[in-house]
């Protein structure tokens, strides 16, 4: 099966999960959740061999972890924290995927990075002030993990000054959606409820992980054409 047969199931049966989410029925979350990053994840395995390949298929596959966890913290503050490490881990991998990708320019536009790096310092400080009197024991994971997220966007933000289009372009927007992603769960959880935010957060969840996966491909494209 090509890579873009998955990626086509990958949107179908998205699509399927956030209807259903839409229509409330999330206690299907244990049948469709865990079967979405993975046929993701075989879609890029089967592109083909490039060198940050396995860093991107471990960062899914500790996503895919965070995603499973998630579903039992209706149980304990454990699965939360179990949940958010792996989270953490998949980030930090991200991080170092960006890192290794090709440039086709030696040095970004200082003005446009320090401009982004300003914004993206502003929303982690405005974040964790917003949620640190909610978080209780959670002080401490949480702005970790707020922390390495901004990390992550501010490396796919310069890997939008620096990369080749239109892979620079879809893997910033799929760092930005996790960031959003993240944000709504956030608040959701520790500051005020929000309506539909299952909805939202798988949405733009499934979103950003499918912009940064094809961004990648793109960024790596194949030197064969498939037949």
């Amino acid at each position: 099966m090509r890579n873009s047969s998955f990626f086509k199931i990958y949107i179908a049966f998205s699509l399927m999960y956030l209807a259903i989410l839409a229509f409330g029925y999330e206690r299907f979350d244990l049948f469709l959740k865990p079967i979405l990053i993975p046929i993701l994840g075989f879609g890029a395995y089967f592109y083909r061999k490039f060198p940050t390949q396995n860093t991107l298929l471990i960062a899914l596959l500790f996503s895919w972890i965070g995603d499973v966890i998630l579903l039992f913290t209706d149980l304990g503050e454990i699965y939360f924290i179990i949940g958010l490490v792996s989270f953490l881990m998949a980030h930090i991998l991200y991080c170092i995927l960006f890192n290794k990708q090709n440039r086709v320019r030696k040095k970004q536009n200082k003005t446009f990075f320090v401009i982004g790096s300003v914004l993206i310092a502003t929303y982690l400080i405005g974040m964790v002030s917003v949620l640190m009197p909610h978080l209780g024991d959670l002080e401490i994971p949480v702005s970790i993990y707020a922390t390495v997220i901004s990390i992550m966007l501010l490396f796919a933000f310069n890997g939008l000054l620096v990369w080749q289009r239109p892979g620079n372009i879809l893997v910033c927007l799929g760092a930005f959606f996790f960031v959003v992603s993240d944000s709504i769960l956030a608040v959701n959880k520790f500051y005020d409820p929000i309506p539909k935010s299952s909805f939202f957060i798988m949405l733009t969840y499934l979103l950003a992980q499918y912009l940064i996966v094809l961004g990648i491909l793109k960024l790596n494209p194949k030197k064969i054409k498939e037949s």
